[in-house]
């Protein structure tokens, strides 16, 4: 049996803590894969509207937002249902790096309607500089800052009240509402992502990541494409 050094050493990646049982790991593959459907079907319906009819000069903006979109459940999914070995560590940095990359992501269509003026630079290149940061962290020192890094995932992503009036200007009220929305939607799952103990707790984590992805990308087409037509 291994010791509880040996455990804590090793928890952040392999679970092993309290290992997710069969029923847990099937509910929470099917939430990804689930997220990743909604993600490449509505991905790319917005992504031919943009290039076609309403959006081609944001086409840059949105093909980075879709593609951290599914990068980041892909490999949440692959990460989640990996048996604890090697591969799942390496995956472990991948997939806690690849939530930095996917904030940033989902800020670049917002913030390119802001292009172009001071705040909008200043903006982008805190959200980028800011989640590079983390990307690096999580990749060399994945088992430090662990739960530090819950309160820089947050302070990235509720930046955007820095420049909310700014985007207010710009972006129709509904797609304000379904930002915040998305944003309380993600706050909100992290009671379950820190409930370790509750059964179903990973898999509820990332139905409201899902969830909140989903209000998101609705947010994104909203403005792209909706009220373009």
């Amino acid at each position: 049996m291994q010791s509880k050094r040996s455990l804590a050493k090793y928890s952040w990646w392999s679970r092993e803590q309290r290992p997710f049982t069969v029923a847990e790991l099937i509910v929470d593959g099917a939430v990804h894969v689930l997220g990743l459907i909604v993600a490449i079907v509505a991905g790319s319906i917005l992504l031919a509207f943009a290039i076609g009819y309403t959006a081609p000069e944001a086409v840059p903006a949105l093909v980075v937002y879709i593609g951290s979109l599914i990068a980041v459940l892909g490999v949440s999914l692959a990460y989640n249902l990996w048996p604890v070995s090697p591969i799942k560590m390496v995956l472990a940095r991948f997939d806690q790096a690849a939530i930095f990359l996917f904030i940033a992501g989902t800020y670049t269509p917002f913030l390119a309607v802001l292009g172009g003026t001071l705040t909008g630079t200043i903006m982008m290149a805190f959200v980028w500089g800011a989640s590079l940061i983390g990307v690096a962290l999580k990749l060399i020192v994945p088992e430090r800052f662990g739960r530090l890094a819950i309160l820089l995932y947050l302070a990235i992503g509720w930046s955007g009240i820095l420049v909310f009036q700014s985007l207010a200007q710009q972006l129709p009220v509904s797609t304000l509402w379904l930002l915040v929305a998305g944003g309380i939607t993600y706050s909100l799952g992290i009671i379950f992502h820190l409930w370790e103990k509750l059964k179903f707790q990973n898999a509820l984590w990332h139905v409201f990541v899902v969830a909140g992805a989903s209000i998101h990308l609705w947010a994104v087409i909203d403005f792209m494409v909706i009220h373009r037509l």
